[in-house]
């Protein structure tokens, strides 16, 4: 993992941290703004906490970068940020949202459809856009 303290793996990391939060953002402030309230109030805090938010936005990108990006970089392909990002964000999504299925009482099944959907979708169209920019910078 010596590419991460490299300046051009952090200007990688910079850039993929931009994109992942400015659409993570957009789901969560916008377009979902209600939803979890709705289906998981009964489990939400009244206050996040921003420690736990950030180490997860980093390892996840951290994540994005390693298995997918990279590669995709290596082969220089976007199909291959865009697919494999895809594939990466339905994995990475379905271990949090199946286990809580799993094993949470009254966990919704429509939350764990609408997680599966948007983090495949936010992880491949992070991985491209992250891709497309990286070439581009």
């Amino acid at each position: 993992m010596e590419w991460l303290l490299t300046l051009s793996g952090l200007k990688n990391l910079l850039i993929t941290i931009v994109v992942f939060l400015a659409i993570d953002m957009l789901w969560l402030l916008v377009i979902s703004k209600n939803l979890y309230a709705k289906y998981l109030g009964y489990l939400m805090t009244d206050q996040v906490k921003v420690g736990a938010a950030a180490l997860f936005y980093f390892l996840f990108v951290v994540g994005l970068l390693f298995f997918v990006i990279n590669p995709a970089l290596a082969k220089d392909s976007w199909t291959y940020a865009l697919f494999a990002g895809m594939f990466f964000g339905l994995i990475t999504y379905a271990t949090y949202d199946l286990t809580s299925l799993a094993v949470i009482k009254d966990w919704p099944v429509t939350i764990t459809i609408i997680d599966l959907i948007w983090g495949t979708f936010l992880s491949g169209t992070t991985a491209w856009i992250s891709f497309l920019f990286i070439k581009l910078f």
